[in-house]
């Protein structure tokens, strides 16, 4: 892998996503933010979240692996690469009972949001009718609908929002000079164009990253930076705390200090009031503790059940206990989808 560089660029999207014009979040203002005494910046996001979210709700999300293992991607953090020793076994795509049943189980557990992900680069047209049936029979139950299926080509955002997608979700991963030390099999224009797609289609995005990945903090502050300059920028920001796992590249990497990790979800708050800051990733490593501080610095939506894609995520008893104990409350099924849709996706 390359040696990580200390500059970062914001780079244009194309299409529906455009970078904002007055760059409302330069990158030495993001990296401020992260560089404020802990208590300070804590302060700020709480503003920043209770104005913008006064209910303080959590939205319950759940994802499931739709099809998993054997892609041909090489993201260092990824353990469905094919090309990495890991353990994890290459699957068909499941079959529609098969999802509706984990769709039922995951509504009953309270989740509003049901997110579908496929380890493909792009699906192809043959995965598509499935995709498309999946999506139509889930919304039926009264969810949202997320998508997470790699790089979409044109058309293929129309046709699962005809279906009734409400999400998709394709994360930027990382800073765009940080971003080759990590994958090589694609570029970073590739998910911006595909981000652009999406929006062309009136789809709401889902678009976030990964830290601890052995970037530095202004590489951190890259990425909050490039997400939050996008216009609109994304209306759902989950932000993962890489999972290490054995026979990946990333694997043995010194683990970031867990307050950055918060001081990241302080700063993405304040940069993005009125996304949907997402614990994702990673959130059975940092105990009930840091956790408890994410949720403190604005972070309101988590991944809920017992899996996300292939790694672990705690069970849906011991996040609602955790919920309990802080005294917070839930996003009701039938509230909106988005607070307001003003700020972006």
């Amino acid at each position: 892998m390359n040696a990580p560089t200390n500059t970062v660029a914001l780079h244009r999207p194309t299409a529906a996503i455009t970078e904002r014009p007055d760059a409302t979040w330069p990158l030495a203002d993001v990296l401020a933010l992260f560089e404020l005494p802990f208590n300070d910046l804590m302060f700020r996001a709480q503003q920043a979240h209770r104005t913008h979210f006064p209910d303080g709700d959590v939205e319950l999300a759940t994802l499931l692996s739709i099809k998993t293992g054997g892609c041909e991607e090489d993201c260092g953090y990824c353990p469905q690469a094919a090309r990495y020793d890991t353990g994890v076994e290459a699957k068909k795509i499941l079959d529609i009972d098969t999802v509706l049943d984990a769709a039922r189980q995951a509504k009953a557990n309270g989740a509003t949001r049901f997110c579908m992900g496929a380890a493909w680069r792009s699906p192809k047209e043959r995965d598509m009718d499935k995709v498309e049936e999946m999506v139509r029979e889930v919304k039926a139950l009264g969810m949202e609908t997320c998508a997470t299926l790699g790089m979409l080509e044109e058309g293929q955002a129309e046709q699962l929002k005809k279906a009734g997608l409400d999400f998709y979700n394709h994360n930027i991963d990382t800073a765009p000079d940080f971003y080759n030390n990590v994958i090589s099999t694609r570029e970073y224009q590739d998910r911006l164009d595909t981000l652009g797609r999406v929006r062309n289609a009136g789809l709401k995005v889902c678009c976030g990253g990964i830290v601890g990945m052995g970037e530095t903090r202004e590489q951190r502050a890259g990425l909050l930076a490039q997400l939050a300059n996008l216009n609109p920028y994304p209306e759902s920001v989950p932000v993962n705390h890489l999972v290490q796992v054995e026979g990946t590249p990333l694997h043995g990497l010194e683990p970031l200090d867990p307050l950055e990790f918060v001081r990241t979800i302080a700063v993405a708050r304040i940069i993005m009031p009125e996304a949907r800051v997402r614990l994702s990733a990673g959130r059975r490593q940092l105990g009930e503790a840091v956790q408890a501080m994410c949720f403190m610095a604005g972070a309101n939506s988590i991944f809920y059940g017992d899996k996300l894609l292939t790694t672990g995520n705690p069970e849906a008893e011991d996040d609602r206990a955790l919920l309990g104990k802080l005294g917070l409350k839930t996003r009701s099924a039938t509230l909106e989808s988005a607070p307001k849709e003003a700020c972006g996706c």
